[in-house]
């Protein structure tokens, strides 16, 4: 192993500690990350960081989704020569945190047990914000640096997809801050499509003449044991790809039930699910799976008529895969960073999506992200392990000044 990273050795921990404990508290759903991009532009001038090296995008417009404010973006001009480094993290949190009211326990933060903590990712705006002041007042030589807080990345990646790449000013080097250990690198996601399905069958009395419905519930049920009995549901191994799978709404219209009452023949039911893979064709092949077993259900289930129900199926792409070489510059790079603190990187490929997805597969700088001690995340039992928290403030660190 390399002697420990001098630069990262400077790091104030018991700020960075402190900083993390406000940012918390800081409520800040996915949608809803106005009040936290403030808290962290206040911080940024008062560490030094010039107001005209921070701005916010215009993501939020492009955004399909109601969205109070754009990507926050921070330019820190290098004070010596090198490929410009981009930090990027999501300033949004999962519903569950809403209310969160963090409290330290020893060497963790922990939520009060009625809520989420938002650990996910307020580890790493606390991070990057760190990184800033670790390097501004030590007059640490860098290269040019981007730090990048994206928007709704918990509700589908939307601000690292509506980023434009010219406001990254050109950067080779990506590193993303969103994980639990600092030595793990992910270097590489899966992708992932949606689809859904809206079946209208016809509603008939239940007990008096049931034959004269078309049950859209029987159709949707059809349905998944067909596209389960063909290896599509779940976790997907074929000879020409794997993945997985997943159903996550079966219901009617928005926010209601499909059907109403037991005495009736569903007339409608939607259905809306997933499919992921390393490969974006392969995850496009477990969705027609998906198509082809709603077609064979629609076929099954007929009035005495001789109706059938109408079947829409609809997907779309929601993020591409993308897998870093192990050898490449940006890997590299990450590596020799965590052997410069004593630790042994480890090369990890993730089965979720990532803001990285969008920064090295549509943006074009490859990313590797870091962890910086998230655990359990999006559940009540979620905590932040302080010392993880400092192991990834000091990567981060270490990462800018190589």
């Amino acid at each position: 192993m390399s002697q420990p990273n001098a630069p990262a050795s400077l790091l104030d921990a018991a700020a960075a500690t402190d900083r993390l404990m406000r940012y918390l508290a800081i409520e800040g759903v996915t949608g809803h990350e106005k009040a936290i991009g403030e808290a962290i532009v206040e911080d940024l001038k008062a560490i030094g960081v010039p107001a005209s090296a921070i701005r916010f995008d215009t993501a939020n417009q492009r955004i399909p989704l109601p969205t109070e404010t754009g990507n926050l973006i921070v330019d820190l001009p290098g004070t010596r020569p090198g490929k410009r480094l981009l930090f990027s993290t999501h300033l949004d949190t999962v519903p569950l945190c809403a209310g969160a009211k963090p409290r330290r326990e020893g060497d963790r933060i922990v939520s009060d047990g009625t809520t989420a903590l938002g650990g996910d990712n307020r580890t790493g705006c606390a991070l990057l914000v760190t990184l800033a002041e670790t390097l501004l007042r030590h007059d640490l030589p860098h290269p040019p640096i981007t730090l990048l807080f994206t928007v709704r990345e918990e509700s589908g990646l939307h601000g690292a997809r509506e980023l434009v790449a010219a406001d990254l000013l050109g950067a080779e080097l990506g590193f993303n801050v969103d994980g639990r250990l600092a030595n793990e690198l992910i270097i590489g996601a899966v992708g992932q499509e949606n689809w859904r399905a809206e079946i209208k069958g016809r509603a008939s009395h239940a007990g008096v003449a049931p034959e004269k419905g078309i049950s859209a519930t029987l159709v949707g049920s059809i349905a998944m044991a067909e596209a389960h009995k063909a290896g599509w549901f779940g976790k997907v191994v074929k000879n020409d790809g794997h993945g997985t799978s997943n159903v996550g709404i079966f219901g009617g219209k928005p926010g209601q039930p499909a059907g109403d009452a037991t005495n009736v023949v569903t007339d409608l039911a939607v259905l809306v699910g997933e499919a992921r893979s390393p490969e974006a064709a392969f995850a496009a092949a477990i969705t027609e799976g998906f198509r082809t077993a709603f077609e064979t259900a629609q076929q099954a289930v007929k009035a005495s008529d001789g109706a059938m129900a109408e079947v829409t199926f609809t997907h779309t792409p929601s993020y591409p895969p993308f897998r870093l070489a192990e050898d490449g510059p940006v890997v590299s790079h990450a590596k020799r960073a965590v052997e410069s603190l004593g630790m042994e990187p480890v090369l990890v490929f993730s089965n979720g999506g990532l803001d990285a997805n969008w920064i090295a597969g549509k943006h074009g700088v490859p990313s590797v992200t870091i962890g910086a001690g998230q655990y359990e995340i999006h559940t009540i039992k979620e905590y932040v392990d302080l010392p993880e928290y400092e192991r990834g403030c000091r990567l981060a660190v270490a990462l800018a000044t190589l």
